[in-house]
């Protein structure tokens, strides 16, 4: 017997047919394979999910049609003021940070000039002292040597 009069085929769905073929001697199992039904051919094999929406289009003017866009428009809407929603909340968010940002500036500037002002008010002290340092130093010098003549 040829390996085509062996074949056993079973009608599929979507004109997709599933032919069977005997296990050879070997023992090894085969896959069934997916061939078209139809002379045509070539048709593409659509999941059970999407079958039973395909199989039946909708009438327009049928109740289950409009439930369905009535539906459908809601939950754009929803999706859009959702949208809406963020986008507004993000802009806040922005604006906020924007406002802080200018604080935070401000408060450094202050900062830096106040560190400027210290600085110069110890540099200015440290001179000080170290002129007040250096002539009694030196006096306690001449002092000592006026003290030994």
């Amino acid at each position: 017997m040829s390996k085509i009069s062996q074949q056993n085929s079973t009608p599929g769905v979507n004109g997709i047919s599933v032919i069977h073929t005997p296990a050879h001697a070997s023992g090894l199992q085969q896959v069934p394979q997916l061939v078209p039904a139809g002379p045509g051919g070539g048709g593409k094999a659509v999941p059970p999910s999407k079958q039973s929406k395909k199989s039946s289009p909708m009438d327009r003017n049928s109740d289950e049609y409009r439930q369905r866009r009535e539906r459908n428009n809601m939950a754009v809407k929803k999706s859009r003021l959702k949208s809406k929603q963020k986008a507004q909340d993000t802009l806040q968010r922005v604006n906020q940070l924007k406002e802080e940002n200018e604080r935070l500036e401000a408060k450094i500037k202050l900062l830096t000039k106040e560190l400027s002002v210290l600085k110069d008010l110890f540099l200015e002290h440290a001179h000080n002292l170290a002129d007040n340092v250096q002539p009694s130093s030196t006096e306690n010098m001449t002092s000592s040597d006026n003290a030994g003549q």
